[in-house]
């Protein structure tokens, strides 16, 4: 993964739990990395450990680290560095989830590396769409529903976010159902 997301997650724990917190986790995690460079490749295992670390030391489970992760992406990496790219991608909640598919194929362009995971969208009404995750990486889904819920609350828009069917239980991908109001 690129170190943007270590770098935001560094950034999630600081801002929300102290820099105490982020470095006993960052030394609890065993990486022997102290400083992260955005734009560099790390392996996924690095930032897989940096997650584990962060739940051990808040004393939370780790979905719960994965879902506030998610969110935090959107809300500030995505409103903050990436706004103009967050802004293409739709005026409402329910056009940026319909171009979801679309959109990482413009974050490709900026991160040329990215091993980016795949969405596809079906059962489109007008209060909910299905969400298709599709990624050889080891299951994100507690952060792709913490994605979801942040894009909600990036459009003012209280959303539920109900699991359908996970990889982790044998399914192909995940698929979530995102209603709202």
């Amino acid at each position: 993964m690129y170190g943007i997301v270590n770098v935001a997650l560094e950034q999630m724990v600081i801002d929300t739990y102290g820099q105490n917190k982020w470095e006993e986790a960052l030394l609890k995690s065993g990486t022997g990395i102290t400083h992260f460079e955005v734009d560099k490749l790390y392996d996924d295992e690095v930032t897989y450990l940096l997650i584990a670390s962060v739940a051990e030391v808040l004393e939370i489970h780790i979905h719960k680290v994965m879902n506030l992760f998610g969110e935090w992406w959107i809300l500030k990496v995505g409103k903050g560095k990436h706004a103009k790219l967050m802004e293409s991608g739709g005026a409402s909640l329910k056009e940026f989830l319909i171009n979801l598919p679309t959109f990482h194929s413009k974050v490709i362009l900026i991160y040329v590396e990215m091993f980016a995971p795949q969405f596809t969208v079906t059962n489109i009404e007008a209060n909910s769409i299905l969400i298709h995750y599709h990624s050889n990486r080891r299951s994100l889904t507690e952060f792709v529903r913490g994605l979801l819920v942040g894009l909600g609350k990036m459009f003012n828009v209280p959303v539920s976010v109900i699991l359908l069917s996970s990889k982790n239980e044998g399914a192909d991908h995940d698929t979530f159902r995102v209603s709202w109001n």
